[in-house]
């Protein structure tokens, strides 16, 4: 696999975000915990806000445009309408953020 350092994990705030921008698009990268990372496409495709400006609570991440709710580690949204955002792998390696670079460039560009 193609990992990709991407920054430290101490540049992310406990149940905060940072966008990585790749050729295919924004990624959100989520740390809801100590060393628990995640990382999503920053788009929500419901209403096409960006999750990265949501809020971050256990292992989901709200949309701030409609409220809409996914899960950070499956990308599948709860409730009614049933939407699902990218995920891709993510590690702490050392304390810095591994991004997989494979996953992100089979993307669809954005």
């Amino acid at each position: 696999m193609n990992w990709i350092d991407i920054g430290h994990i101490e540049d992310i705030p406990l149940r905060g975000a940072r966008v990585v921008k790749t050729p295919a698009g924004c990624v959100a990268v989520f740390r809801t915990g100590p060393d628990q990372v995640y990382a999503v496409s920053d788009t929500c495709p419901h209403k096409g806000g960006p999750l990265s400006d949501g809020i971050v609570h256990d292992r989901k991440i709200t949309c701030p445009l409609h409220n809409m709710v996914f899960d950070l580690e499956t990308g599948l949204s709860q409730g009614i309408e049933k939407e699902q955002i990218a995920t891709y792998p993510i590690r702490v390696e050392d304390g810095r953020l591994m991004l997989n670079g494979e996953s992100v460039g089979k993307r669809s560009a954005a």
